[in-house]
């Protein structure tokens, strides 16, 4: 056992155990290229207002926000819009991921809105989706995005190819979403050989399950702390410490728990809550575990 040490001694002195069996979870050899063991995602900021907002609050507070990912899809945001989006990461030194538009459900897919069609989640139908969804990131591109948020295999490999040929720009970052539903190591390393420079598993594996996804690639995990209630609405504060141990170099999502559900845009309550959030985990980690740093954020994936 790791952390708790003295909650730990309190239930041993009392004559229970003091937590469950341990688990022998090792310490993640890897960091951050500046030695920082985590970083803080905040997920669902789905309009540049909220994104300024939530930035300038968190600035105030003291709270370093690293990397915000906006999940509506750039194909509903006017240029303008994500012309700011883009500006907003420079001036405050954060990374911006945009989000691929064209989805199952928001295409005419009726299977998508079923119980079983449910499971094609953010997939893309047919060739001239995928049509669509590059030019949505070639627009994105255009506009300054380096930052894309992928929810289909087959597109991260077809962006992969593009980058590689020189067609998309080398230091484009690509990441693939949760909503993709993978979890086990074989899919994970699937998806670095794919091109993924980021790996968003299921929001609710175990310590254990996560671990194994670390030992299998090497490019950063983005682990979620908590999340809406439409995914659940867990909140995994308490394991925050065990998480950057463990699942280093790892991006912290945190936030989106005080909204109703993913692809929606936050209210000004809404944001003043989310910075709450995040504030608890940075504290928790401050207390918790005080030698693992918060990592910078890369020059070479701010947007620009």
């Amino acid at each position: 056992m790791y952390f708790y040490g003295d909650a730990r001694g309190l239930l041993a002195g009392v004559g229970l155990p003091g937590g469950d069996p341990d688990l022998g979870l090792d310490d993640s050899p890897r960091t951050f290229p500046d030695g920082g063991r985590w970083r803080i995602e905040v997920p669902t900021v789905n309009s540049a207002v909220a994104a300024e907002s939530l930035l300038s609050q968190a600035a105030d507070r003291g709270v370093r926000i690293n990397r915000i990912t906006e999940t509506k899809g750039m194909c509903r945001h006017p240029a303008d819009e994500i012309r700011r989006y883009v500006e907003l990461g420079r001036r405050h030194g954060v990374e911006v991921l945009m989000s691929v538009g064209p989805r199952a459900t928001t295409d005419t897919s009726a299977t998508a809105r079923t119980v079983e069609g449910a499971r094609i989640g953010y997939r893309l139908r047919g060739g001239e989706q995928l049509v669509r969804a590059v030019e949505d990131v070639l627009r994105g591109v255009e506009l300054g995005v380096r930052g894309i948020v992928v929810y289909d295999e087959g597109l991260l490999s077809t962006l992969d190819a593009l980058r590689q040929r020189g067609e998309l720009p080398p230091e484009l970052h690509i990441k693939v979403s949760a909503h993709c539903g993978h979890g086990n190591p074989a899919s994970v390393r699937l998806l670095e050989s794919l091109g993924a420079n980021s790996i968003n598993p299921v929001r609710d594996l175990s310590l254990s399950m996560l671990a194994a996804l670390r030992q299998t690639v090497s490019v950063p995990l983005d682990v979620h702390i908590d999340n809406p209630s439409s995914s659940g609405n867990f909140i995994r504060t308490y394991e925050a410490p065990d998480f950057a141990r463990i699942l280093s170099p790892v991006h912290l999502k945190t936030g989106n728990s005080v909204l109703p559900g993913h692809g929606v845009s936050p209210t000004a309550q809404q944001i003043g809550d989310m910075v709450d959030q995040i504030a608890i985990v940075v504290e928790w980690l401050a207390r918790h575990y005080p030698l693992a740093r918060q990592s910078g954020i890369d020059a070479a994936v701010k947007a620009v």
